[in-house]
């Protein structure tokens, strides 16, 4: 066994050890790194989970990229409509990286029921539409299906359905307007399949589904004739370069607009969250080395006999800093031990039992979102431990200053 490994060993082991005036010290140094290890875990865990969770729910009503036709309608309506019958239609064949793409349209209407009334954005929906995001957001009722036949059948927002008063079964009349103000206006009547809660209230409140059809009857456009087409990426990391080679891609008469372009206040503020996991891991790294710097020298001033019998005995100085430096060590993977038990413990809770809610007009989200990442844990600990075991690596300089006489006598 190595000399100085197994010294360190019988110092930890040893009941002066844990008795010692040292003791309180090394407690809070241990304690130190645990709450650092806890609030790095509970930060990263939380802010990617956030990031994550709305950036999902804006492509789940948008798609990573978006693309319509040339014109300055900021709105949320379908106005100039497009030809479905594309070369990139239904397989976007000429760009890698493509999960699928489909067709939708968007059409301004008012619910009407017997009390209440609220107007939103019907967005129509074929049958190639993918309901897989809104599948964990269905909270009631079912997902519709469309075929070639009218459906009457749509999916509102929980927010719509507390509102309005409405559940699964019942039906409404919905008013959508014509070009021409003079005309008296549509009226549908549509019966709700199934209620949605995203947690993403500002588009809670503006969407419902339904088919596309009514759109394209309301417009007096063709078969063939849709609002825009939503695109969807394998690897979000890769959105802002596939946005490039999707513009190319496409005819010139039609323009494309990534998810972070159609919504860049949104991902702007989620984009600040980087730079608090930094600054927090950054803070709680550094009072943790703090600490363990203060532990480290309180057992090298507690033990500055012991270092001049082992200097009168023939050890240099890098052996007797590395007997401390594997006591240091030994109280971080203490410290990173309970501080992963209880980080891990209290994100595993918030996960499966949701303690902790948020006001989704302001967050987005219903309660805190978790994101558990094994790479990101295991990178966490080790860049602690090797930036801890560093900042001890100086401090332990003091060994070398300390004389075998003096130390001897060192009472």
């Amino acid at each position: 066994m190595n000399f100085e490994f197994f010294l360190a060993k019988r110092i930890i082991s040893s009941k002066s050890y844990k008795s010692s005036v040292s003791a309180p010290i090394i407690k809070i140094g241990i304690t130190a790194i645990a709450i650092g290890i806890i609030v790095m875990l509970v930060t990263i865990a939380t802010n990617i989970g956030l990031q994550q969770k709305i950036r999902d729910k804006a492509v789940a009503f948008n798609g990573h990229i978006t693309i319509t036709a040339f014109d300055s309608n900021l709105s949320n309506e379908s106005e100039n409509p497009i030809d479905i019958n594309q070369e990139f239609y239904p397989i976007f064949s000429s760009v890698d990286g493509i999960k699928h793409i489909q067709a939708v349209a968007n059409k301004f209407g008012l619910i009407r029921t017997a009390t209440d009334f609220d107007g939103v954005v019907f967005k129509g929906v074929g049958q190639e539409y993918d309901w897989q995001y809104f599948k964990e957001y269905l909270v009631a009722g079912k997902l519709p299906t469309y075929d070639e036949t009218y459906s009457n059948e749509v999916v509102i927002s929980e927010y719509l359905s507390n509102r309005l008063r409405l559940k699964v079964g019942d039906k409404f009349e919905m008013i959508f307007n014509k070009k021409d103000i003079n005309q008296l206006p549509h009226i549908r009547k549509f019966r709700v399949s199934g209620i949605y809660n995203s947690g993403f209230l500002e588009l809670d409140k503006t969407y419902l589904l339904g088919d596309i059809k009514h759109v394209q009857r309301l417009n007096k456009w063709k078969k063939n004739q849709i609002g825009n087409f939503e695109v969807f990426i394998s690897d979000y990391s890769l959105l802002a370069s596939k946005g490039v080679e999707v513009y190319k891609a496409i005819p010139s008469l039609l323009d494309s607009k990534t998810v972070r372009r159609k919504y860049a206040d949104i991902f702007e503020w989620i984009d600040i969250f980087d730079k608090n996991i930094y600054g927090i891991i950054g803070i709680m790294v550094l009072v943790a080395g703090i600490n363990m710097i203060t532990a480290l020298l309180v057992l090298i001033l507690e033990r500055t006999q012991m270092i001049g019998i082992l200097k009168a005995l023939g050890s240099n100085n890098w052996m007797i800093r590395k007997v401390f430096l594997y006591n240091a060590s030994y109280l971080i993977i203490l410290g990173l031990f309970w501080g992963n038990a209880i980080g891990l413990g209290l994100m595993f809770a918030q996960k499966y039992l949701k303690l902790f809610a948020l006001d989704p007009s302001v967050y987005y989200v219903t309660e805190v979102p978790v994101y558990l990442s094994f790479g990101s844990i295991l990178a966490l600990n080790i860049g602690t431990f090797i930036i801890c075991f560093v900042m001890l690596i100086i401090p332990s300089v003091i060994v070398t200053k300390i004389s075998p006489v003096k130390a001897m006598r060192f009472e």
